[in-house]
């Protein structure tokens, strides 16, 4: 994988604004590779400490935490975006009344 496919996923994290969130998929499309949820995983994992990004307003399809439930990760993705006013319940995001990014950028036509 190249370093620029990370670097753009990378920003394409970096701006999704405090309060939001979006999916895997979004995260794909938005950073021009559509079908590549699973690369936008690798990509965070793969992540500098450095970059400080906002890994937890990346979530699976339908508003869900990826990580195992009771996992330190799922616990601390749960923590955060509660911190952010969003309401987390059985590992789904509810929706808060924030709009939902995927859909206001890639809602059909």
């Amino acid at each position: 994988m190249r370093a620029e496919a990370l670097e753009i996923i990378w920003r394409t994290v970096v701006a999704i604004p405090r309060g939001e969130i979006a999916t895997y998929g979004g995260i794909a499309r938005r950073a021009g590779m559509p079908g590549r949820a699973r690369l936008v995983g690798h990509a965070l994992k793969a992540a500098p400490a450095g970059l400080e990004l906002p890994w937890h307003r990346v979530l699976g399809a339908g508003g869900r935490i990826a990580f195992p439930k009771g996992s330190r990760l799922y616990a601390e993705q749960a923590r955060r975006l509660r911190a952010e006013g969003l309401e987390v319940v059985d590992g789904r995001v509810r929706n808060s009344g924030a709009p939902d990014l995927d859909m206001l950028l890639w809602k059909p036509q």
